[in-house]
């Protein structure tokens, strides 16, 4: 019995034990696993269908708000674009109200003298072709200028 005792108690035999303890432990687990594995199998099937219908069910109207998001950030710059425009139309309006300011324009645009100044209208040399063409409408009623300029782009079209 001494040597029964010794050999159950040797490296040997402990390991071994210890071997057939770990794999009886791991067979055990393997087979709570695989028995959990065919239980949850319905149920990640059942998640993934309702996750699914979830995501097809919201897929219009998240597309929507994302696509109203854009609209509105459309809307916003054209406002901003439409109150830039009005702030310098005013700033424009206000300085068409300062008399110095109507008169500078009246002089360069229209070429407005007053009385007792001589104006001189300056030519550009390289412009002669255009300035002849120019002289030759002048001479014209407008009536006729208008209904040139509709022959002119009849005959272009052709």
């Amino acid at each position: 019995m001494a040597v029964k005792d010794r050999d159950r108690f040797s490296t040997t035999t402990r390991i071994r034990l210890l071997g057939e303890q770990t794999a009886a432990r791991v067979y055990r687990s393997q087979s709570k696993r695989q028995a959990r594995r065919s239980r949850l199998t319905g149920r990640a099937a059942l998640l993934a269908m309702v996750v699914c219908s979830l995501v097809v069910v919201l897929a219009y109207p998240i597309r929507q708000y994302v696509a109203q998001r854009g609209e509105i950030a459309d809307l916003r710059r054209q406002k901003q674009q439409t109150q830039e425009r009005v702030e310098r139309l005013r700033d424009l309006k206000a300085r068409w109200q300062d008399d110095a300011y109507a008169e500078q324009q009246i002089r360069q645009r229209l070429h407005y003298v007053m009385p007792g100044e001589t104006g001189y209208v300056v030519i550009d040399p390289d412009a002669t072709e255009q300035s002849r063409t120019d002289l030759g409408a002048a001479d014209r009623p407008w009536y006729l200028n208008i209904w040139g300029g509709v022959d002119e782009s009849d005959a272009a079209g052709r």
